[in-house]
């Protein structure tokens, strides 16, 4: 052996970083460290602080609907490109991304189901597919159950999380908070409810439209429910916006919503008031008065 050389080390040397994702969390509202595993078994609630998690349109019908009774309609209503629509990438590549991101046709679901053994027609928006915007087919297919809810006489829910409406549909993204809200007054004329469930965000023409027109509106904590962002009202009136101005803790003390439910309460919730709402109809248990 040379006077300057050396045998090899007999360490390990990791060339590369494994990239892998450990499972923890940081809470965005209170920064606290949070396993994935626990958060899902907490219904994606911060088990710190209770900062709700957005929801997919399934999960949302797993927490609301009885296991086993949902039954999905008009799954087959497809959007197109009907204005052949052209921002940074065609319109009909972007629903393309979102079908394959989201799993979804679209960005609602409906269909009927159980909540705690009463029939209901319900409506759950999906904010996975394009930030939950209606357009023409999110406006048909809530139109299509309101009609069916009408026809067999039950009571409506509809979850709205939405962007408001979609910019790449135009006019014929808008005409659906007109016939949507025409479809929920002929239900009203029936004397049957609807009961509207607002969670984080719930804005624009989804605000303006059949989100705010229940008999009953329930906020989920914290959510953001306005017409504009605060960033587009604050440049519009160039004034600051008070602190959670938009938020429904703020909203409850305007009279804009009616009540706000955790997650946790929020089926037990939902199946008093149909209770309350459907008389007529045998209740399949009494639940507890919460919140």
């Amino acid at each position: 052996m040379g006077l300057f050389s050396r045998s090899k080390p007999k360490i390990k040397v990791q060339t590369s970083k494994k990239d892998g994702f450990s499972g923890w969390i940081k809470c965005t509202e209170c920064a606290e460290l949070i396993h994935a595993s626990e958060l899902e078994k907490n219904i994606h609630c911060c088990p710190k602080c209770q900062h709700h998690y957005r929801l997919s349109g399934t999960q949302r019908i797993q927490l609301l609907i009885d296991e086993g009774t949902f039954e999905e309609l008009y799954s087959d209503l497809i959007s197109i490109d009907a204005l052949e629509f052209v921002d940074t990438e065609a319109y009909s590549k972007r629903l393309e991304q979102a079908k394959k991101k989201s799993g979804k046709n679209d960005a609602v679901i409906v269909g009927t189901g159980l909540v705690n053994g009463k029939k209901v027609a319900v409506g759950v928006m999906d904010f996975t597919f394009m930030a939950g915007s209606m357009g023409s087919v999110v406006g048909e297919k809530l139109t299509l159950i309101i009609e069916h809810a009408t026809h067999s006489k039950l009571p409506l829910v509809i979850v709205s999380a939405s962007g408001g409406a979609r910019m790449q549909e135009s006019v014929l993204s808008l005409m659906q908070m007109a016939k949507t809200s025409a479809a929920l007054a002929r239900h009203s004329n029936k004397n049957l409810p609807y009961i509207s469930i607002l969670t984080n965000p719930t804005t624009g023409g989804v605000t303006a439209s059949f989100a705010t027109l229940g008999d009953v509106i329930i906020a989920e904590p914290d959510a953001l429910i306005a017409f504009a962002g605060p960033r587009v009202v604050e440049q519009t009136i160039r004034q600051k916006l008070p602190e959670g101005a938009q938020k429904s803790e703020f909203l409850i003390e305007k009279g804009m919503i009616d009540c706000i439910v955790n997650r946790h309460q929020l089926k037990n919730k939902l199946a008093q008031l149909i209770d309350y709402l459907t008389p007529s109809v045998p209740a399949s248990q009494t639940c507890p008065i919460i919140g």
